[in-house]
């Protein structure tokens, strides 16, 4: 076979990068944020109890945590194609139960509490074994793409930010006025959607260093230390966003007298805003470089959080959390892009584990703040973690300044 005639056949067993990463990682994001906000109101329908909302959400992301321990090893070891498909199958066979489960139960009753609960808590895992996965891949495409790849950490980005934009509305009107089933039917549907799509497979036998899994990871991360300072001040950061993802739902239904609906759009506003922020970014990024772009997202996202924590009407939640993860989706262009240049890609997975392991951390916490905490001082508990994310940030990209990292992955 002549080299030219080599390429073509080459080319053609390649996916491209819309089949092959971009529309797997769409159904699977949709699936993801389905699952992050619909769950939670799942819970407030059928038990009509704030505390076990926030008991849930907790539920949800502890298990989340724990799967990061041995998802990046396994991601390493077997290939995302393997882990994702069977991740997104799983998930999908276990809502479409869910949903025959509660279809025979009525609500507040204890069998109905418990499997809501269950079902939070396996979600939540498998998730998060799909998510390593798709973003193991994602990050294979951006070292393909060289010094352009903030524009696919971007392509990326957007994709899960547009996921997020239909995940909470839809969650909250299928919840409103379809009822558990229907939710977790749309869940299942894309999750399987997600697993038919696939990834692409890599026929790279795991290596040695692969197989040594989190430790490997922890070791990486502790040599970038650029990357360590910005999950850091990220770690703290996300302090705040988990606490508003938890109280949400107990905010806007519970205090302030509006829907399941109402409390869906929010998170869908700030999707258009993360949106726009995120094109923004990757053009400002190709103009002025890593850090400016950062350090102007982290005020903006510290700022909105004060504000937030101010705030007394639906109508300003609903604009000030727009505004906030608008910062935050400046932040995770600035976070996708370093992570993409600084780890290698022999234990990206692994390393990947643990920086998304170490910034889920406040999730869990956050669900069981709202749990303890009465729905009257959310305000001030909000109001401290506001100040928090501030020095955190602060703090962060003060150090980030003296640090070259930034600068060489400029584009």
């Amino acid at each position: 076979m002549t080299p030219r005639r080599s390429a073509r056949h080459a080319r053609r067993r390649t996916p491209s990068l819309l089949r092959g990463v971009y529309l797997p990682r769409t159904a699977d994001g949709i699936a993801f944020a389905v699952t992050t906000y619909g769950i939670p109101l799942l819970v407030l329908a059928t038990t009509g109890s704030a505390g076990l909302t926030g008991l849930a959400f907790a539920l949800e992301w502890v298990p989340r945590i724990g799967a990061f321990t041995v998802a990046g090893t396994l991601v390493d070891r077997y290939g995302t194609a393997r882990i994702f498909r069977a991740a997104c199958l799983a998930r999908a066979v276990l809502v479409l139960a869910a949903a025959a489960v509660l279809t025979s139960l009525d609500n507040h009753t204890l069998a109905a509490t418990a499997t809501v609960m269950c079902l939070a808590a396996l979600t939540g895992v498998l998730t998060e074994f799909s998510y390593i996965a798709v973003e193991t891949e994602g990050g294979e495409a951006s070292r393909g793409a060289g010094e352009r790849a903030h524009r696919v950490q971007s392509v990326l980005l957007g994709i899960d930010q547009s996921a997020m934009l239909a995940g909470p509305a839809v969650s909250g009107l299928l919840v409103e006025y379809g009822g558990p089933a229907l939710m977790l039917g749309c869940l299942a549907a894309f999750s399987l959607l997600a697993a038919l799509l696939g990834l692409p497979r890599s026929a790279a036998p795991a290596t040695e260093v692969q197989k040594k899994g989190l430790r490997t990871g922890w070791s990486t991360l502790r040599s970038l230390p650029a990357l360590s300072w910005l999950i850091g001040g990220l770690l703290v950061s996300n302090g705040a966003v988990a606490l508003l993802q938890a109280a949400m739902p107990v905010i806007v239904v519970s205090e302030l007298g509006h829907s399941s609906a109402d409390a869906g759009l929010i998170w869908s506003a700030a999707a258009v805003a993360s949106l726009l922020a995120v094109t923004a970014s990757r053009m400002a990024i190709d103009r002025w470089g890593l850090w400016p772009v950062g350090a102007v997202a982290a005020a903006v996202a510290a700022g909105a959080t004060l504000a937030v924590s101010q705030a007394e009407t639906y109508r300003t939640y609903l604009v000030l959390i727009a505004v906030l993860m608008a910062g935050e989706g400046g932040l995770t262009v600035v976070l996708r892009t370093l992570r993409s240049h600084l780890i290698p890609s022999a234990v990206f997975g692994s390393t990947l584990a643990v920086s998304v392991l170490v910034l889920l951390l406040p999730f869990p916490a956050a669900g069981l703040l709202v749990a303890a905490v009465p729905p009257a001082q959310l305000g001030h508990i909000i109001a401290g973690a506001a100040v928090l994310q501030a020095v955190g940030l602060a703090a962060a990209f003060a150090r980030l300044r003296t640090l070259p990292a930034l600068s060489a992955a400029r584009a």
